[in-house]
């Protein structure tokens, strides 16, 4: 068995080595040093993005289901059936409201940008205009389902919404560029040459992008039916149903799949017209989208890795070479196999371990030049990544410093003596 005085020994002549040729060894493990930086950089952002993400999720709440008419957590291209669907209605959302287990329903209508994720409207107050506001409509129920706290005024009751009453809550940002440090509520903006009351201003909504505007505070709520008479052509509602509780979700959804399947008259041999959706949907849908970059990830820093162990095998047959001589004194004066086996191993897990620490340093650095930049970017510098790309950083020195190492502990001491 290798004493701990062995490791001390191997580990001194390793660095020893690298000391004596600095540029060489520089050079080697530049692949390594980049391979280690982009995985750093990028599993920085990926995990900087995925907790923003998970603090908005979990603003909704963690016990929120959604039935739609299809499911807008997938990259599918939709088929004819999906795109012929029937609309959920109002009453769907409705017959739902009885379930046990569910706390409160809403049914709403947006008008916006599906692609964008941004609103088209214009609204105005006395010269001043708000762009790209997103119009939705909503029953009342849907401050209690999302938790909607309010920054000032109130929201709407189902007495105004049964009498399509002109009222509307303004999102944070939409409030803010109308009115500025104005008190909003009891004013009335225009919309579509039609004046609305402002009863409530929302509380500002949390970003993904730190730091940056969520297009969820650029927004206009309205009473369904209101916005349903100023755009009776918005008939595609999405129905939000709050569980009473987490534990109590795999028994609503099986409920609320039961009621629209008989309210829209499938045969138990048909598939469900309609999807049913919730915070996990969205948390699988952000891992389609990471998958992609973790893919880009791998296969750059792969290289970069590959290129860099070649580097270090083929630096280290150089070294043997040239210490052909030394190596046989070593065994001369009594060096065992695996004393010079383990000295040319370490040699090279040493050199590319020094590598993933510059590449972890140059990382880090380049995250931080980039937020500087951009300081709305979320960074999250993981600890795991971290000790990830150092222990690959030494396992690719030893994978491919070990043939050179078992090439030196294998030469012959009287061969070796002879070599000039």
């Amino acid at each position: 068995m290798l004493r701990r005085r062995d490791y001390g020994e191997a580990v001194r002549l390793a660095l020893d080595t690298i000391r004596s040729n600095k540029m060489r060894s520089g050079l080697t493990v530049l692949g390594i040093v980049i391979g280690v930086a982009v995985v750093i950089m990028i599993s920085s952002v990926v995990s900087g993005l995925r907790r923003n993400i998970n603090a908005s999720v979990t603003e909704f709440g963690s016990n929120i289901i959604w039935a739609y008419r299809f499911d807008f957590f997938t990259f599918t291209r939709p088929s004819e059936e999906m795109r012929t669907r029937k609309e959920l209605t109002r009453e769907d959302g409705d017959a739902l409201a009885g379930l046990p287990g569910v706390d409160s329903v809403t049914s709403g209508v947006r008008y916006f940008n599906p692609v964008f994720g941004v609103g088209t409207y214009s609204l105005s107050y006395q010269g001043r205009k708000a762009s790209n506001v997103i119009l939705e409509g909503d029953t009342a129920g849907v401050r209690d389902v999302y938790d909607i706290h309010m920054n000032a005024g109130r929201m709407w009751t189902d007495f105004e919404d049964q009498h399509r009453d002109p009222v509307v809550v303004l999102g944070y940002d939409t409030a803010e560029t109308l009115f500025g440090r104005q008190q909003a509520v009891g004013k009335q903006i225009n919309i579509e040459g039609e004046l609305f009351t402002v009863i409530g201003v929302a509380d500002q909504r949390k970003s993904v992008i730190s730091g940056g505007k969520n297009p969820e505070d650029n927004i206009a709520y309205f009473p369904l039916g209101t916005l349903r008479k100023l755009h009776p052509e918005l008939k595609d509602h999405l129905i939000s149903v709050k569980a009473v509780s987490h534990a109590a979700m795999p028994q609503v959804m099986d409920e609320m799949r039961e009621v629209l399947r008989r309210r829209r008259k499938l045969t138990p041999a048909q598939p469900d017209n309609f999807a049913i959706m919730t915070q996990d949907s969205l948390s699988e849908f952000w891992d389609q989208i990471t998958g992609g970059l973790f893919i880009f990830m791998f296969a750059v820093s792969s290289v970069g890795l590959i290129v860099g162990g070649v580097g270090v095998m083929n630096i280290m047959l150089v070294s043997v070479t040239e210490r052909t001589r030394e190596i046989g004194v070593r065994k001369a004066i009594g060096a065992r196999k695996r004393d010079v086996l383990l000295q040319f191993t370490l040699e090279a897990v040493t050199l590319t371990a020094l590598g993933g620490c510059l590449g972890i340093l140059l990382g880090i650095g380049a995250i931080q030049l980039v937020q500087l930049a951009w300081s709305a970017l979320p960074v999250y510098v993981s600890l795991f990544w971290i000790v990830l790309a150092f222990s690959i950083s030494a396992a690719v020195g030893l994978v491919f410093g070990i043939y050179p190492a078992w090439k030196a502990a294998n030469l012959d001491p009287i061969e070796a003596l002879r070599y000039e």
